[in-house]
């Protein structure tokens, strides 16, 4: 992954803009057509609003998200907040339509409360008291946003209803590693905090099929690493777990076993040639140079795909376990393009289906 292209704002930055318009329209009637607002850095940004309504009683503000060159879910969405006054003196934040709430520990958000993650309360907060100190309730809503949070991670971290509130900086910037790197963090931090002590990491959507189909595992255990092996192998060896469970396409997954981990196509290479040359050791003869490890395996008699694919996952789970320290086992299950099991290695027995 790599960081270049237009950047955009994050739903929190959009969310504080939003709120601040509101507030304006609620205080003196205006309508500017730019809010200024600051950032978690110090600086300051000017977003325009998108649309304006009043009740009288309370205002609404909506900014349009534009996420730069990021493949966001939200770009293009509109952030609405709405903004009353109440007799308190606090700020109090409701998850409006399109924006979850959190059901499960582990979050920086306790259960219970909207996804508004700490910086953009923070960011909404700041923005509302630069026109007034007075109590107010502020509703964040995004339009259509129950439906985008099914395209997420955020149903397996338990925030339902709807899409989170998210930003560190206020700038989403493409395609970034940190944002992959955040987002298994947390994971990790949701998978600990629901006690589970057995977690499955998978590169994609191959490997989260294939792992439900094949294995009883719930939502929690479940981990979509992409391509940052290293990374999340390294964080996971700071919890309490007392096994793993690497599965997915030897495609990917064989680059591990080259100590390659990420296997990212711009930052590892192919799996093919070492595969080769593997085969040619445990099966007893090589199979046709192919582009690609699907092909490999498709070339080779149902015993002799057995027999490859058990060494790899054997080559995968000594890798894997020196990274994390020898700190708890390692199993690992290879699976073909359509989650059909290719190898085992290890114990499976902690996710087999009752």
């Amino acid at each position: 992954m790599t960081e270049s292209g237009r950047t955009g704002f994050t739903t929190g930055t959009c969310a504080a803009a939003a709120a601040k318009a509101a507030a304006i329209l609620l205080q003196s009637g205006e309508k500017p057509d730019r809010v200024e607002i600051g950032l978690a850095n110090g600086s300051r940004v000017r977003l325009p609003i998108a649309e304006y309504s009043s009740t009288g009683q309370s205002a609404r503000a909506a900014v349009k998200k534009d996420a730069g060159d990021d493949p966001d879910v939200t770009d293009g969405c509109l952030v609405t907040v709405e903004v009353s006054w109440t007799d308190s003196s606090e700020i109090q934040l409701v998850a409006g339509e399109g924006v979850g709430t959190v059901t499960k520990p582990g979050l920086a958000i306790p259960p219970g409360e909207p996804a508004i993650n700490p910086v953009p309360r923070r960011m909404i907060a700041e923005a509302v008291r630069e026109i007034s100190n007075r109590g107010v309730r502020i509703a964040v809503s995004i339009p259509g946003g129950r439906e985008l949070a099914e395209k997420t991670f955020n149903p397996r971290l338990g925030i339902e209803g709807g899409l989170s509130i998210l930003g560190t900086s206020g700038i989403v910037r493409p395609f970034s590693l940190e944002a992959l790197k955040d987002t298994l963090v947390v994971s990790l931090n949701v998978a600990a905090a629901c006690d589970i002590r057995y977690p499955v990491f998978v590169p994609g959507r191959i490997g989260e099929k294939a792992a439900r189909r094949h294995f009883s595992i719930t939502s929690e255990q479940l981990i979509e690493v992409s391509n940052a092996w290293g990374f999340v192998l390294d964080e996971t060896v700071k919890y309490r777990f007392n096994a793993l469970l690497v599965l997915g396409h030897p495609g990917k997954l064989a680059k591990l076993a080259q100590n390659e981990w990420d296997t990212h196509s711009s930052n590892s290479s192919s799996a093919v040639p070492a595969m080769l040359k593997l085969a040619e050791e445990v099966v007893g003869k090589r199979p046709p140079d192919s582009l690609t490890v699907e092909a490999i395996f498709g070339d080779l008699a149902i015993d002799e795909k057995r027999v490859l694919a058990d060494a790899v996952a054997a080559r995968i789970e000594a890798a894997v376990f020196q990274r994390v320290q020898k700190r708890f086992s390692v199993s690992v299950v290879l699976v073909d393009l359509r989650g059909e099991i290719l190898g085992t290695h290890g114990d499976l027995s902690f996710w087999k289906k009752s």
